[in-house]
């Protein structure tokens, strides 16, 4: 088993940023994949940006040069930065852990994010 902690949600006005965290403890295999998804009330979950133990990055293109995901393996810490916040970005943040090793999909227990106009 994996547990995942998210911290950094909240509200924030249109053009500013924000920065989610989230911790991952248990059972880490290695390699493996972190990442951000999204969800708002009605819709699928989205991906929003992806990174590998080896640091190969994915990000959706709604948020490709305004978003940066990064991770610390040491402390298996994935983090997402998010600048130039719009309205459309308010979600609930969900972080994720796969590796192909146990070929399971982890999940945080999400974080608000609400970007005002």
């Amino acid at each position: 088993q994996v547990q995942l902690v998210e911290s950094g949600g909240g509200l924030v006005q249109a053009g500013g940023s924000l920065r989610l965290s989230c911790a991952a403890s248990g059972r880490i295999f290695s390699p493996n994949r972190m990442g951000w998804y999204r969800q708002t009330p009605g819709k699928q979950r989205e991906l929003v940006a992806s990174i590998t133990t080896g640091g190969s990055t994915n990000y959706a293109d709604a948020v490709k040069g305004r978003f940066t995901i990064s991770r610390d393996n040491a402390k298996n810490t994935v983090y997402l930065q998010m600048n130039s916040l719009k309205p459309e970005d308010t979600a609930v943040y969900y972080c994720n852990h796969w590796s192909p090793t146990d070929l399971r999909d982890y999940w945080g227990q999400g974080t608000q994010v609400t970007v005002s106009s």
